[in-house]
């Protein structure tokens, strides 16, 4: 396990005030308000081309927001308010503040030149300065806690899709992130694959680990969540307990959508 990071005490660690995100004329982010407590698990719900990506991808600054303000853990995302005005940071400020957050993608994003364990140590050696040696250690408690301690040495063409997503996940715990954001990390494998991967999240969530997910893994949602937030149009429906709202959803329109993925 990393040591505590350092934070603001009383501050959510995810606070987004009416953000909005366009393309052209295409207006995908119509002014979301969410807050996701430090330690808790929020997932996102919805049909595809609801936002859902777009919003995670925005809390990295993956995609630069074009309305509202969006912070984490107290500092804003990819900007610095100055005269009561926002600066966009330069790269170099934006990937120091990314450090602090991991992300999983759809896709596993591995290096295919690279073994497990190589991959797991690269970023805290090339972007954080560790040394190879602590890295090459911690790497191996990374994967031993995600369950392939017995892959270290395998290149990821070699690896199921399941065991290259979760070297993704060991590869994103490697720099010791505050919060974990995941896009859909079991969309892209076969169904019998995505236990395993959902078994480390839970294990994340347990150890107190702050996640925003973007999933269809409605079951996970429940059991996992501590918020369900259902989107569509880029907007938010409705957002609560995930225990009340997949039973019994207030809106017409999650009833709708939750009828067709139960």
């Amino acid at each position: 396990m990393s040591a505590p990071t350092e934070h603001v005490e009383g501050v959510p660690l995810v606070h987004a005030e009416g953000v909005r995100k366009h393309y052209g004329r295409l207006e995908v982010l119509k002014g979301i308000d969410l807050t996701v407590r430090r330690g808790s698990v929020c997932c996102l719900l919805g049909p595809s081309g609801s936002g859902k990506s777009t919003f995670l991808r925005c809390i990295n600054h993956l995609e630069k927001v074009d309305g509202g303000r969006l912070t984490v853990d107290g500092e804003l995302v990819g900007y610095r308010q100055h005269g009561g005005k926002l600066h966009e940071l330069r790269e170099r400020e934006v990937a120091e503040r990314r450090r602090d957050i991991g992300m999983v993608f759809q896709r596993f994003n591995l290096f295919p030149h690279m073994t497990a364990l190589d991959n797991v140590i690269e970023a805290p050696v090339r972007v954080a300065g560790v040394a190879r040696a602590q890295a090459r250690e911690e790497a191996v408690q990374l994967l031993e806690r995600v369950g392939l301690a017995d892959r270290a040495g395998h290149y990821p063409s070699e690896l199921s899709g399941g065991q290259q997503q979760r070297v993704a996940i060991a590869r994103a715990l490697a720099m010791k992130p505050k919060l974990m954001l995941f896009d859909e990390p079991t969309s892209a494998l076969d169904p019998e694959l995505v236990g395993d991967v959902l078994d480390v999240m839970r294990q994340l969530a347990d150890e107190g680990m702050t996640m925003v997910v973007v999933t269809h893994e409605i079951g996970f949602a429940r059991e996992v969540g501590d918020t369900a937030v259902f989107m569509d149009e880029g907007v938010i429906v409705e957002a609560g307990d995930p225990r009340q709202l997949l039973v019994n959803p207030e809106q017409e329109r999650t009833r709708a959508f939750l009828s067709k993925v139960l």
